[in-house]
Formats: structure tokens, sequence, C-alpha cells
């Protein structure tokens, strides 16, 4: 909406607690209304992991999500206090998805899907290289459309790392289709559908902006932009889900023995 640095101070909102919400003030003190309510859910989550997982992992895991959050809250204010820095405005729009990612990991981790999958029994063929690399793909275009969006690339290299990512991601959803394992055939359909949306909103995004000549942005565009960034975190989050499974469902390779290697 065009409402950056809308509220000038940080942390408070023109020396308020609550501000009037009108004009631009109400999109960035909204956000941060929204942002304050996501820190203390995840302060709940923490100590709920704390109090009540028994896996020491999955409790240091919480705190790492609480401590994400912070630090997504400290670089939403320094962007303010330092009038929207472009590389601190791509790290906080970058680490947003990231916390989001963390959270689904969580949710992963206590569903009884994670729990249902088992003792690995897969052989890792090349699915674990993939269940890495996808994910740090998908942040990487993340990156590149928070760097269009702040002004500093342009369209170009957004565009064409969707075309690769997107091939990525489908290559990844049909790899994990294969081993015929019913998590990651659910997986496999969820990355498809969901890139297939993203694809879309990009297109769609991308078009209303050319067509956007107004001084004020037009609720279609505005539309099209949020669903497309949203949907971006969903397609990290799923990327991520999916490499967990791999990891949970394979067993790493053996190392080639000593003679073996030395042969080769």
């Amino acid at each position: 909406m065009q409402a950056g640095l809308s509220v000038p101070d940080w942390p408070l909102s023109y020396g308020k607690v609550m501000p009037r919400m009108e004009g631009g003030v109400f999109y960035e003190h909204g956000h941060r209304m929204v942002a304050t309510a996501v820190g203390l859910l995840t302060i709940v989550l923490a100590l709920w992991l704390q109090l009540r997982d028994p896996r020491a992992w999955m409790r240091r895991l919480g705190w790492a999500a609480l401590g994400a959050v912070i630090a997504q809250g400290v670089l939403g204010g320094l962007t303010v206090l330092f009038l929207l820095p472009k590389p601190i405005s791509i790290a906080h729009a970058c680490l947003a998805q990231c916390f989001f990612s963390t959270t689904a990991a969580i949710a992963l981790f206590t569903s009884r899907t994670w729990f249902e999958a088992g003792e690995p029994s897969l052989e890792d063929d090349g699915l674990r290289t993939l269940a890495w690399v996808t994910p740090l793909a998908v942040l990487g275009q993340i990156a590149l459309g928070a760097a269009f969006r702040h002004k500093a690339l342009g369209i170009v290299p957004h565009l064409a790392g969707s075309l690769a990512v997107s091939a990525l991601l489908v290559y990844f959803a049909m790899a994990i289709a294969d081993t015929r394992r019913r998590p990651l055939e659910r997986a496999s359909q969820l990355i498809v559908w969901i890139t297939i949306a993203q694809m879309s909103l990009g297109i769609a995004a991308y078009l209303t902006r050319l067509t956007f000549t107004g001084s004020q942005p037009a609720a279609v565009m505005v539309g099209f932009t949020v669903a497309h960034v949203a949907t971006g975190a969903l397609t990290l989050a799923s990327a991520v889900g999916a490499g967990l499974l791999v990891f949970r469902c394979t067993t790493a390779r053996a190392p080639a023995p000593a003679g073996e290697a030395a042969r080769a």
C-alpha cells in the first residue's frame, strides 16, 4: 500500500503505543500489532515445548524460533530507523520466511505424520541432496523477489529464478513421489499445486503492476502481490517440510570402502 515509513519512529508509533489508525498508519502500525501478536504466540510455543516435549532438540528449536522472531522485530525496527535501507529490508523479508518455515517444521515434528513415518527404510539415491538444495533455491528466489520489491534489482533476475526454481520444485516433487511412501506422495502433490499457484500469482502480480498508473496502488494489484508473497512463504515451507520427511524416511549412503574409493 506504499505505507512504508508512515510511522517514522520505533518501537513506539508517533510516541504512542496506539496512534490514530488512519491512512498509511493503519497498515504500518497494524503490521506491528500483528507482529507483536506473533511474538507473544511464539513465546507461548517455546514455553509449551519446554514443558511438554521430551525431545531436547525440539525444545531448542522452540527457543530458536523465539530468537528468530525477536531478530525479525529488530530488523523491522532498523528498516524504520535507517529509512528503509535495501539490505536490511531484504533481510527482513527473508528472515520472515525462514521463521515461518521454522514454525511449520515444529508443526510437522509434532504431527501424527512424523511419528507414523517410522524408521528410515528408503535408500538415499540423491534424495537427501535434493532435500536441502530445493529449500535453499526457494529462499534464494524469495531474496530476489524482495530485492525487486525494494528496488535493489530489476525484475529479470526474479523472473529467471522463478523458471529455474519452479523446474527444480517439480523435479523434487516427482522424485519424492516415486518413493511410493504416503507422506512423501502427499508432500509431492502439495508442492506441485503450490508451485502452480505461485507461478500464476506471480504473472498476475506483474501484469497488474505494469498496468498500474495511479498515485495509489489499485486493490487488484495489492491483492495479487500480497497473495504472491504469502504463497512464496508456503512454497518455502512445503519444500522444507518435504525435505525433512525425506531425511526422516531415508537412510544415509554408506561410505565406499577404502579400496573401492582408491580404485575410483
